[in-house]
């Protein structure tokens, strides 16, 4: 766990634990890398998993860049040259999946394979819309504590991780979590999705019906991908299907030989 200078004015918060192949794990708006506690805890013993917490999110700081999904890929890219690692897994969380695949498309030649749970490549689905707008709009320093709590314990499976989870996203500054909110409404990059020729694994819950079409739409035009809907889970699943995500983990580096 450490902080890594970016130049600009702020740092990054990250963590490195295990050894084996690299998998960075990509957090949505307000949350942190702490949503990813059970990966870090058991793939760890197999993976050197990477974990960071985006500008002005948790116990990085304030970024006077605006957060957009460039500047967040440059900063992964930069982080790994810190590390010195060339190629990464790469695993996205909901809106963390449109930054993943922003990588992969941007610097192809850094990832060997993306592993994508409850995410989409645009948020064309007006419920999915409105969902996103209030949280923009509740993404201030006045209603930030109100917005963490419900988000956190959305995301939790008990109060521990609440607390946790709570504790950190409060952390975060405003400011940049509504930037990181603005770009999940504006971000598309379905037309571009047939040039990730790499192997992806897509993992949705049954129970998470709103994400339906994001799910169909990123297997119809991802060329190397597999779809895997998880029985009577919902859409917070590395934290709630925490044992299932692990698994479905490893067996696709396992089947794709990594």
């Amino acid at each position: 766990m450490a902080m890594l200078e970016m130049g600009d004015g702020t740092s990054l918060y990250f963590s490195v634990i295990g050894d084996g192949i690299p998998i960075v794990f990509i957090h949505p708006p307000l949350l942190t890398s702490e949503n990813f506690r059970y990966q870090i805890n058991e793939l760890s013993h197999t993976f050197k998993v990477i974990t960071f917490d985006i500008r002005g999110h948790g116990k990085s700081e304030y970024s006077p860049i605006k957060i957009s999904y460039p500047l967040i890929v440059e900063d992964m890219k930069r982080l790994l040259e810190h590390l010195g690692i060339e190629k990464v897994i790469l695993c996205g969380y909901s809106t963390g999946v449109s930054v993943a695949l922003e990588f992969m498309l941007t610097y192809p030649g850094r990832a060997i394979g993306g592993i994508l749970v409850s995410g989409m490549s645009e948020a064309s689905d007006f419920y999915l819309r409105q969902r996103i707008s209030i949280a923009i709009k509740l993404a201030n320093p006045s209603a930030l504590s109100f917005l963490a709590k419900a988000i956190t314990y959305g995301n939790s499976d008990s109060r521990e991780t609440f607390t946790l989870l709570y504790n950190e996203a409060i952390k975060g500054d405003a400011r940049n979590i509504n930037q990181y909110f603005q770009n999940s409404v504006i971000y598309s990059c379905t037309e571009q999705l047939e040039q990730i020729n790499l192997p992806i694994l897509l993992i949705y819950g049954k129970k998470d019906k709103s994400f339906y079409r994001c799910a169909n739409l990123l297997s119809s035009k991802l060329p190397k991908s597999n779809l895997i809907f998880l029985d009577k889970e919902k859409h917070q699943i590395p934290t709630k299907a925490a044992d299932k995500l692990n698994q479905l983990i490893t067996n696709y580096v396992e089947n794709n030989k990594l």
